[in-house]
């Protein structure tokens, strides 16, 4: 019998356990309500982060700010962005979600609309830093609302209500990012979620309920973990996000980022480990399921953006797309993703269905996706990236509910804030991970293959042989092998993410255990 069915690793849901909580309020329309909101204030974070990321060339140019000094502006904002993932529970809690998400709402509306007004680089600096800050507080409290008031029959259709923000919302990005920048005015990239937000407070004011402060956390403030954490996260961002352009650790600013980043962030998980009120609950990983959650949740987001960024990489520097053109690929998988979520959160919600053969199945159509990748050329346009991207439609939702599903299964609503600042924080840095694995890698092979293809030339003197030897000709030739250099580029990068969900998929028949639905408390029948 394979692994992936023994009967001795069945988890039961757990019965309700009484916790000293406040008591949880019915789930009734102005509550559905409320949680929209929280919705809509995610999905505005992570909007905001793809779409000024997507058209930050626009709004180089609109500013007139050089390439280095652009990268900048993406790498402060990420970097406050993962940095306040790990703390922005502790608050939301401490100063109630309600309060706190609308804050959070309120002043990432209020520095977009700011950022096209800086009068110099310094000061869109500034902005970015605060906006990140202030964006990053949003996607960790919609999981703790959903452990909190959704009962568990819905329970997992509220997780589909995340998914969508962590797979429909990047997917996004590049068509809202062509329409502001080609039709509106690149500023739009900033100024697109002051109606969303304005939309998400006044859903979350109407529908959450109004829990009293928790002010009295303060005098215990685990002020050892949030002054290490918080620059240990910030500093490992920032080398991963400019290692490639000042070339890794021969850069003395990147060996200082890796270096006093680990450092800190070994302090900050010692302190995390014995601290009574700590940010993240480290004990948590004890958990079979929570531990292989959080590991396969690096792998699936490193999966994620790879897969999504290959593809334009490849027609942008091939074919000289531009997000317009590249729209309808991204458009291709966003708008199913509408309908694929809550039947995936469906079929979860099946007694009978193993969670573990549906991530199994989602990581098996990923695999098939690097594959077909793998045999791309120079003639791949956007109609030969349609079936590929067309797998994601039912890869993406398998993969990362079932993720949330192990994650969360059992989890009392008191656990909800450390669970939510664990995975969001990791989900965020594993992003940023890619980001840097790709950009790294694809540097590294590009210059590989163009060594060998020059290599082979000269060994069979195609170039000596030119009968007609003009700067034209060479040129020409030139490009050919350049292109041809980026085409193996591309390649490659499916293969090495095809290895990732390889060794992924090699994880699921030994790690999780068989969990059952939220609203499940006794197993099916054996046969």
């Amino acid at each position: 019998m394979s692994t992936i069915d023994r009967p001795i690793d069945v988890v039961h849901a757990p019965t309700p356990v009484k916790h000293s909580a406040a008591p949880q309020a019915a789930f009734s329309p102005r509550l559905a309500t409320g949680l929209i909101g929280m919705l809509l204030a995610s999905l505005l974070a992570i909007l905001n982060e793809q779409v000024t990321a997507i058209a930050m060339t626009d709004v180089q140019g609109a500013l007139s700010i050089g390439h280095d000094e652009g990268t900048w502006l993406t790498t402060l904002f990420e970097a406050a962005n993962v940095a306040t993932m790990v703390f922005a529970p502790w608050f939301g809690i401490t100063f109630t979600l309600k309060r706190f998400t609308i804050g959070a709402t309120l002043a990432t509306m209020g520095f977009g609309l700011l950022c096209p007004f800086a009068p110099n680089l310094a000061s869109l600096y500034g902005l970015r830093v605060l906006q990140g800050i202030a964006g990053g507080c949003l996607p960790p409290m919609l999981i703790i609302v959903a452990l909190r008031y959704l009962p568990p029959k819905i329970k997992l259709y509220g997780l589909a209500g995340y998914a969508l923000t962590a797979t429909f919302g990047p997917a996004l990005g590049t068509p809202l990012a062509a329409l502001w920048t080609e039709y509106v005015s690149w500023k739009m990239a900033f100024w697109q979620i002051v109606p969303l937000g304005a939309l998400a407070c006044v859903a979350i004011q109407q529908g959450l309920p109004a829990d009293a402060p928790k002010l009295e956390r303060l005098r215990a403030f685990n002020w050892t973990g949030f002054l290490t954490g918080g620059p240990a996260i910030a500093m490992l961002v920032t080398g991963l996000l400019q290692g490639e352009r000042l070339d890794w650790f021969e850069s003395d600013f990147i060996r200082a980022m890796f270096l006093g980043g680990g450092a800190l962030i070994a302090v900050f998980l010692a302190n995390e480990w014995f601290h009574p009120m700590p940010f993240f609950k480290l004990q948590l990983l004890s958990r079979r399921n929570f531990a292989h959650g959080l590991t396969t949740l690096a792998g699936a987001v490193i999966l994620l953006v790879g897969v999504a960024a290959i593809p334009g990489q490849h027609l942008a520097r091939i074919h000289a797309y531009r997000p317009l053109q590249s729209a309808p690929l991204s458009l291709l998988v966003a708008v199913p993703l509408l309908v694929a979520l809550p039947l995936t959160a469906a079929l979860l919600n099946t007694k009978r269905v193993d969670s573990r053969w549906v991530m199994a199945t989602g990581l098996s159509l990923m695999i098939a996706t690097c594959v077909m990748g793998s045999y791309m050329t120079s003639e791949w346009i956007r109609d030969n990236f349609y079936w590929l991207q067309s797998l994601q439609i039912a890869a993406q939702p398998m993969v990362i509910l079932a993720i949330l599903m192990g994650v969360t299964t059992g989890l009392p609503p008191t656990e909800g804030p450390f669970a939510s600042a664990m995975f969001n924080s990791l989900k965020t840095f594993s992003a940023a991970v890619a980001t840097a694995l790709i950009e790294g890698l694809g540097t590294a092979r590009e210059r590989f293959h163009s060594n060998v293809l020059v290599d082979q030339l000269g060994n069979r003197a195609l170039i000596a042989d030119q009968r007609v030897d003009t700067a034209g000709a060479l040129a020409g030739l030139a490009h050919r092998v350049h292109e041809q250099a980026l085409v193996l580029m591309s390649a490659d990068l499916y293969r090495v993410m095809g290895c990732i969900a390889i060794a992924l998929l090699l994880l699921v028949p030994v790690l999780p255990v068989r969990i059952y639905p939220p609203w499940s408390t006794t197993p099916p029948s054996s046969h």
